[in-house]
């Protein structure tokens, strides 16, 4: 497995591939002044060699936090998408999960729910029956998503984030930390609090990069 990035995804990334006794061949970064990490070779990322192709024969995981740019360089690099699931998560027989989707130590994916590709769901997250994760989307540390809920392409749930059945979280928006969701949040906007409320819209230009 190849890694694409060398911050704090790819860290816990890196473990959960050990826990699964899978094999890190190396990493790839844009900071010329890394050449190792985690004891494995690190090679130039798309910023320092725009050139890059990945190996065809090997899987990869786009370990950057950032959805946007996870979902630039999915699209720009066309990887192979493995997918790193850690042994302490439960997930249903039931769920259906991406390629190129993380699932941390301790979450929970329940009976009919879908996760998108390249999906973060970070430590403790819970995902219940029926939900609906869009690609790229992350799922912060300690989230509860109740049965129903569907989360829209790069939408950002801030850690320890509460939504209640049946909401719907627009496309590439974001919910601060601690948020209580009782209603829909829509497309592009950023939302916080108990109950969580619109405090923002994301601008033209953001709305312009997103969508390509």
């Amino acid at each position: 497995m190849n890694l694409y990035g060398t911050g704090g995804i790819a860290v816990v990334a890196a473990e959960v591939l050990a826990a699964n006794q899978i094999d890190i061949s190396r990493f790839y970064d844009d900071d010329p002044s890394k050449t190792q990490y985690l004891d494995r070779p690190v090679s130039a990322g798309l910023e320092l060699d725009p050139m890059l192709v990945l190996p065809e024969d090997e899987d990869c995981l786009i370990c950057i936090g950032n959805n946007k740019r996870r979902s630039e360089l999915i699209r720009l690099l066309s990887p192979m998408l493995g997918t790193a699931i850690h042994p302490s998560a439960m997930i249903s027989p039931s769920a259906r999960i991406g390629a190129g989707t993380m699932i941390f130590h301790g979450s929970k994916v329940q009976a009919q729910a879908r996760v998108g590709k390249a999906v973060i769901v970070n430590t403790g997250g819970s995902i219940d029956h029926d939900c609906v994760i869009g690609d790229f989307a992350h799922i912060a540390p300690n989230v509860t998503l109740c049965g129903y809920v569907e989360v829209g392409e790069g939408a950002n749930i801030g850690a320890a984030s509460v939504v209640i059945p049946g909401v719907k979280i627009g496309k590439w928006s974001t919910l601060g930390a601690g948020a209580v969701v009782v209603s829909d949040i829509p497309a592009y906007a950023v939302a916080v609090g108990c109950p969580a409320r619109v405090i923002k819209q994301q601008s033209a230009d953001y709305v312009r990069a997103v969508n390509g």
